[in-house]
């Protein structure tokens, strides 16, 4: 749509210049850096960072009102660099001149209602919104297009030149990484680290395809990060996980999707996150803490994050109630279905600390919960939800697992509408599907398959051996004719199927 077509008073916000000065802001010391560099933790105190804009306050000129007009107009552009995340361009990264902007199809998500069926049977309103609808079949993609886009306006601007992009992952990092670097060609290299046997194999394929340097290591993802943490500190690379800043503001658009779809209407809503590296409900928080400020949302949201009892730091750090005496001690994990979750050390645990405390003083309540769920729940709430309609991956499952804890335990109410966060696309953790139907699931995961829920070919031949078709062998007429005729009639018997009169 042409923008002389848009009402006049929209037409000047339709397409933003670049604006605004960002900057890095530990949450360790309070100092604060220049984003034009490649930083992501403080050179002073080794925290992490958080990117802040420092007129900030000039997005607040605007009347909520008007702030969502202009992103209602704004989606009937056809401009690509505002076609994704940057829909959202003055809250995400408003120093990025469009040009700069890496637009793969990710962002918008779709955010679908639950089947009636799952409906009652859970109790409650809720939604999936299907981040496994981006690009490389994960939300990493949103915090990718950010990162990447941010390496390239450095690129462009000539402070950067021949970068080499390495990321630690369980799978779906790896994947949105390689794919997104791959993008920008010769411009910028990727290399990918990888606990050995812990991802499937569809998620290793992704990284190998794009082309990125695959690197396996001994031991669980947060072994892996901490060889990427040496190298982003001792070697002039670039950093893609979660602990890059620019991740995070990328993953914001999440929440800003949310608010958008239910017409900036937040009232009696919730949010259910994975938590994993913690990453991501970080964003998703300070997400809706922006919109609420800039007046675009007029409440918050309440937020659970979810963990299995297998990976479960952050939730046993919120067990203790009194916040002057909580101490965050990692974990060691143990096998779980949810494996993009399986972190025992999540590097943005500063941030949900921070973040969780200002989202709780604005709403003006406890806003943000946490609760534990087993790798039971999380598996059959699963297959529970994709045998009625949807395609959730593990962490889908774990979400709706956690939903229905945290309805038990009286922290959702029965009038509000909940969103749970489909992190990827099922197929990817298909083997998990697998292995339960087959009751092959190894013992450390603690998973008994539910046999209203296993699911498994059944094959279904002639008596006749000789009126089995194949490539090489085809029936004749007849033969063909009868061995359509007996596999009809043996499905519908299967089926408990009566004959229609002639």
């Amino acid at each position: 749509m042409k923008t002389d077509l848009f009402p006049e008073h929209i037409r000047p916000h339709l397409i933003p210049k670049p604006k605004g000065e960002l900057y890095y802001q530990c949450l360790g010391c309070g100092a604060q850096h220049s984003v034009e560099k490649l930083l992501y933790v403080c050179p002073e105190c080794n925290a992490v960072l958080m990117i802040h804009n420092r007129h900030q306050e000039e997005l607040h000129k605007l009347s909520g009102t008007l702030w969502q007009q202009i992103f209602d107009y704004r989606k009937m552009l056809k401009i690509p660099a505002l076609k994704g995340i940057y829909r959202y361009h003055e809250f995400i990264g408003p120093i990025l001149p469009l040009e700069s902007i890496l637009y793969l199809g990710e962002g918008h998500t779709p955010q679908i209602e639950a089947s009636e069926f799952l409906q009652e049977k859970v109790g409650i309103r809720f939604f999936y919104k299907n981040d496994g609808q981006n690009p490389s079949a994960s939300f990493k993609d949103r915090g990718m297009a950010s990162a990447l886009s941010s390496i390239k306006y450095l690129i462009d601007q000539k402070l950067v030149s021949d970068v080499i992009a390495v990321c630690a992952s369980t799978g779906d990092t790896s994947a949105a990484a390689a794919l997104y670097a791959s993008y920008l060609g010769p411009l910028i290299k990727s290399a990918v680290l990888l606990p050995h046997k812990k991802v499937t194999a569809q998620q290793l394929s992704q990284p190998l395809g794009s082309g990125a340097r695959v690197f396996e290591i001994p031991g669980v993802f947060d072994d892996c990060m901490k060889v990427v943490e040496q190298l982003s500190t001792r070697y002039p690379v670039a950093l893609l996980n979660s602990k890059n800043a620019w991740r995070i503001l990328g993953q914001e658009s999440y929440s800003y999707e949310i608010a958008q779809d239910f017409d900036w209407d937040m009232t009696h809503k919730a949010v259910v996150v994975p938590i994993g590296n913690a990453g991501n409900i970080s964003a998703v928080m300070n997400g809706f803490l922006k919109f609420f400020k800039a007046g675009i949302i007029d409440r918050l949201p309440k937020i659970i994050g979810v963990q299995s009892e297998h990976a479960d730091p952050v939730y046993q750090y919120y067990l203790e109630p009194d916040k002057a005496r909580r101490v965050f001690t990692p974990v060691d994990t143990r096998p779980s279905v949810a494996q993009a979750a399986m972190i025992g050390n999540p590097v943005s645990m500063p941030r949900v600390v921070a973040i969780a405390e200002e989202y709780n003083q604005a709403s003006g309540q406890n806003n943000v919960f946490f609760v534990q769920v087993t790798e039971q729940a999380i598996m059959d709430w699963q297959l529970t939800a994709n045998q009625n309609g949807h395609i959730a991956c593990t962490q889908g499952g774990e979400c709706l697992a956690g939903l229905v804890k945290a309805k038990a335990m009286g922290l959702i109410a029965l009038n509000e509408t909940v969103v749970l966060d489909a992190t990827a696309h099922a197929i990817k953790f298909s083997e998990f599907q697998d292995l339960y139907f087959k009751n092959r699931i190894p013992r450390p995961y603690h998973i008994v398959p539910d046999p209203e829920r296993v699911n498994l070919p059944e094959l279904v031949s002639p008596e006749n051996p000789d009126l089995i078709p194949s490539q090489e062998k085809r029936l004749e007429k007849s033969e063909f004719a009868q061995f359509v005729q007996e596999i009809s009639e043996k499905i519908a018997q299967k089926m408990d199927l009566t004959p229609v009169d002639p």
